[in-house]
Formats: C-alpha cells, sequence, structure tokens
C-alpha cells in the first residue's frame, strides 16, 4: 500500500484516532478524514508525507494542538482543518508552507508575529488574524 496516492474517506461515520501509521504511506498526494468523529491528536508522523497536498481533517473532534511537524509538509497547497476542538495557536511553522493556497482554520488565534511570517511568505494570513474561539454549542435545558 505504500503507492497509494489518495486515500478520501470523507463522511464515513469513522470514529476513533487517526492511525500513526498513515506516516508509511509516503506517496500519499490527498488524504481526506474530513465529516467523521474522530478523536485523539493530528499524529506527528504525518509530516512524512512529503508529496501530500491536500490534508482534510475538517469537523471531527480533534483535539490538542496542530503539530509543528506539519510545517515540513513544502508541497501542501490545501489545509482544512477547521470545526475540531483544537486549541493553542496557529503556528509560525505553518509560514514554511510556500505551496499553500488554502488555508481553514477557524477558533485557532494567529500571533501578530505568526502573521508577519504568512505575510513574508506571500500568504494572504488577513483571514485568519481575526479567528476567535467558537462558543461552546449550547445544550437544551
Amino acid at each position: 500500500m505504500t503507492s497509494l496516492t489518495y486515500l478520501a474517506l470523507t463522511d464515513n461515520q469513522l470514529t476513533g484516532s487517526i492511525p500513526a501509521e498513515l506516516g508509511r504511506l509516503t506517496s500519499l498526494t490527498y488524504l481526506d478524514f474530513g465529516s467523521n468523529q474522530l478523536t485523539g491528536t493530528i499524529p506527528t508522523e504525518l509530516d512524512r508525507l512529503t508529496n501530500l497536498t491536500t490534508l482534510s481533517l475538517q469537523q471531527n473532534q480533534l483535539t490538542g494542538s496542530i503539530p509543528t511537524e506539519l510545517g515540513q509538509l513544502t508541497s501542501l497547497t490545501y489545509l482544512h482543518l477547521e470545526s475540531n476542538q483544537l486549541t493553542g495557536t496557529i503556528l509560525t511553522e505553518l509560514g514554511q508552507l510556500t505551496s499553500l493556497t488554502y488555508l481553514l482554520l477557524l477558533a485557532l488565534p494567529m500571533s501578530s508575529s505568526t502573521a508577519l511570517v504568512f505575510l513574508q511568505k506571500g500568504l494572504d494570513a488577513s483571514s485568519c488574524t481575526t479567528l476567535h474561539p467558537q462558543p461552546a454549542p449550547k445544550t437544551p435545558p
């Protein structure tokens, strides 16, 4: 399976964590686990996917911070992590993603120094600088 290039398991009601073993699929260019019920953190082993152009993990229940190792995915053009329970700030390391054309993180604040790195790399970070945590869903009485 090391020659697999495209893996899309969107909207399949998957549960559990993202397997760190995905890092072994070094030919992957497209990885989409969006709209599932995945929990846990984003595996740091994804940094081995150096051919990856699309990483879409939105609308899950992922926790923790964005791994700094994602900054090593320099072929990445599309990064979509919104609608999770991620914490922390948008990392300066993401400024190394000079091929990035689509970035959707919502609900993670960006420091002014990170925004500066994005701008210096020619990335439009203007829509990310005013992000605020999303309010918790209201529970019925």
